[in-house]
């Protein structure tokens, strides 16, 4: 059986979603640069397992409508957009699964609104507290100006250097989160095309993978997905009330062991994570994986969260 899909009505937008099998609700919030597909091996796996699998693209991305002001891309338009899929699919509560983007997507959903939230899973991004300055100028301090993010700032710039060669783009991206210097913070040179240096593909992607990939950006592009760094700022001066608040459902971190975030984002320790989200039940360091988790390692991945569901109490 493979996902079926469907567009719904979420907070003001029309929203693709892949969805697969029956019981409880789980959603897979995906990261940059990628959508719904991302979570390719865990649909079915975990529809097997006895849920109802739905994989949003979200908000700017590929099949889902991308509003053109940059403020519509704001953490409160982002969980809001969580908050009435929930609904759209006639639920009252799901557990919340992200990656990259999509995992502090999922904390925030769980810090903002634990009604809702059974569950939530971060892969890669673990949950961090609110930073005592806006992060663009941590940022800057830390990692210099030429850090990907702050060049993300700027509309049209990275819509255009990311699209130059779309299927060099992704093998390049694809790829360079998997250097073994931790060190070593993204950077861009502007000059060069990502990937352009080095084109070799991942081995854990197929060339029918990337086709696919691709093909979903080759219409709508980056601008949508771009739009959620150019409201890094905005999001610290919004979720200011919530200085501190903790993330109280049950939770799970998931990190590659080669994922180069775990440096610059300064991954927190078990015990500081757990002081900020109380019920987190386990860190799983995952072998020989970089920051693409779900793709480069899905059975792991897989047993994971699959394992995280069942000790859940029922819905």
């Amino acid at each position: 059986m493979t996902p079926q899909h469907r567009h719904l009505h979420v907070n003001g937008i029309t929203m693709h979603v892949a969805e697969q099998g029956e019981g409880p609700l789980v959603l897979l919030l995906h990261g940059f640069p990628e959508s719904w597909y991302s979570w390719r091996h865990q649909i079915p796996a975990i529809a097997e397992a006895g849920y109802h699998v739905v994989a949003p693209d979200q908000r700017g991305y590929c099949a889902t409508d991308a509003p053109s002001a940059v403020d519509q891309y704001t953490i409160m338009h982002l969980v809001g957009d969580v908050v009435a899929l929930i609904d759209a699919l006639g639920e009252k509560n799901a557990v919340v699964v992200g990656h990259d983007w999509g995992a502090p997507i999922a904390w925030c959903t769980a810090q903002l609104r634990p009604d809702l939230v059974r569950g939530v899973v971060g892969l890669s991004l673990p949950p961090a507290r609110r930073g005592p300055v806006p992060p663009l100028v941590a940022a800057r301090e830390e990692h210099g100006d030429d850090f990907y993010v702050l060049h993300f700032q700027e509309p049209g710039f990275a819509e255009s250097w990311l699209g130059k060669d779309l299927a060099t783009t992704f093998r390049g991206v694809f790829t360079g989160t998997e250097a073994t210097d931790h060190e070593a913070a993204p950077s861009i040179d502007r000059d060069v095309t990502p990937g352009s240096v080095s084109a070799a593909k991942p081995s854990w992607i197929t060339d029918a993978d990337l086709a696919v990939i691709v093909d979903q950006y080759a219409t709508k592009g980056f601008a949508g997905g771009l739009n959620w760094y150019r409201n890094i700022d905005r999001n610290w001066e919004l979720m200011a009330p919530w200085q501190d608040a903790l993330i109280t459902p049950p939770a799970l971190y998931v990190v590659g062991d080669r994922d180069n975030v775990r440096t610059f984002c300064r991954i927190p320790t078990l015990e500081r994570m757990r002081a900020l989200a109380p019920a987190l039940r386990d860190v799983i360091e995952v072998p020989d994986c970089g920051h693409w988790t779900q793709q480069e390692r899905p059975n792991e991945v897989n047993d994971a969260i699959v394992s995280f569901l069942r000790q859940l109490p029922p819905a």
